[in-house]
């Protein structure tokens, strides 16, 4: 048998197969979700990186939002830093953005310029959405966007914010709120709360888990902002205790909890408990309960093959009904949609699987 001589391992097949595996992926993706963040004079440099962090750098080389700053005013831009920026693009490109971001604004008492509000109000009224971080609410509600619904802001101006703007229910204990395009967030770090919960909703709570893991900040932090009001309390033996109860908690969600089962978990009364509860988590029993069970839910939907009635049961929520109830009215969607709406995810990653706690 005579053989011949093999040459050299030619790979241009193989990288071209390659190539044309990644073209073809690239081509069936979703187009990027357009964001564009508002910068101003004096603006904070913290709060305008906040948007290009969360929906820009974390996502790597395959992002799924197309992140661009827009000047609202004449540039240079002194920030609150000092120094300037320049280079940005003009206010009249973010008027085809699907997101537009204020991330906060220099002055409550100072009217913004008027190009802005009538942008802001045009990309709301064409179905784009708009988030106001920090004190960005304020510049919504002087848009009359935030007209009639409910709203949040840095803790230290909400008794100005709802003096000025008395037809906007305003929840000052709260990190985030969400209306129908729009958004508002508590003081400073919770603007990274809130662009994380609209990760969450455009691209599903796994997405936002792995992104918040990439960042090193909480999930999903389910207290409010009345938990920074006043200095943080020292740590005591019964801080750490609920610390741990609800850690066991998170880990058998599909067991019934009360506020009185908990409390006698605790060893303690029902009155201290819930005292202690508010002043750690900064919310309910039940809120927070609600909460978790809710994300637990997500999780389920989306990276397992569950029936809705196994999710519901393995949340907590008793039955598929309640599920779909607590759906309709925090996510306004149902579980079989939400899970439909990241079928592209499972099928992209690891196979689904069967899990049970």
């Amino acid at each position: 048998m005579v053989c011949g001589k093999i040459g050299p391992f030619d790979g241009s097949f193989l990288m071209a197969k390659k190539e044309n595996k990644q073209a073809a992926a690239a081509a069936a993706a979703p187009p990027a979700i357009r964001v564009a963040v508002i910068a101003f004079r004096g603006v904070s440099p913290f709060h305008l990186a906040i948007p290009g962090v969360v929906f820009g750098e974390a996502f790597g080389p395959s992002p799924a939002f197309e992140v661009f700053v827009c000047a609202a005013e004449p540039q240079p831009l002194r920030t609150s830093m000092g120094y300037e920026l320049s280079g940005l693009r003009g206010l009249a490109q973010a008027a085809a953005a699907d997101v537009i971001v204020v991330p906060s604004w220099r002055d409550v008492e100072e009217r913004p310029p008027e190009p802005l509000l009538k942008l802001l109000r045009q990309a709301h009224a064409r179905g784009a959405d708009v988030i106001g971080l920090c004190l960005g609410a304020h510049v919504l509600a002087e848009a009359g966007l935030l007209a009639g619904k409910r709203a949040t802001t840095h803790w230290e101006y909400a008794q100005r914010m709802a003096a000025r703007y008395p037809e906007v229910e305003l929840l000052p204990d709260v990190l985030y709120v969400e209306e129908p395009g729009l958004m508002t967030s508590a003081g400073t770090a919770a603007g990274i709360d809130a662009c994380l919960q609209f990760v969450r909703q455009r691209l599903g709570s796994s997405k936002a888990t792995e992104l918040a893991r990439r960042l090193v900040v909480a999930p999903h932090r389910s207290g409010g902002q009345a938990q920074f009001i006043h200095q943080p309390l020292p740590l005591t033996q019964g801080s750490s205790r609920l610390s741990q109860l609800l850690a066991d908690v998170r880990a058998s969600l599909h067991e019934p909890h009360t506020l009185d089962t908990l409390a006698a978990a605790a060893c303690m009364s029902r009155r201290h408990f819930t005292r202690l509860f508010r002043t750690i988590t900064g919310t309910t029993v039940h809120q927070w309960l609600l909460t978790e069970r809710l994300q637990r839910a997500q999780n389920l939907l989306e990276r397992t093959d569950q029936s809705i009635e196994a999710v519901a049961g393995l949340a907590g929520f008793g039955s598929a009904e309640s599920l779909r109830l607590h759906f309709r009215r925090n996510f306004k969607t149902s579980p079989q949609q939400w899970r439909r709406a990241f079928q592209g995810e499972l099928a992209a990653g690891a196979a689904p699987t069967a899990l049970a706690r």
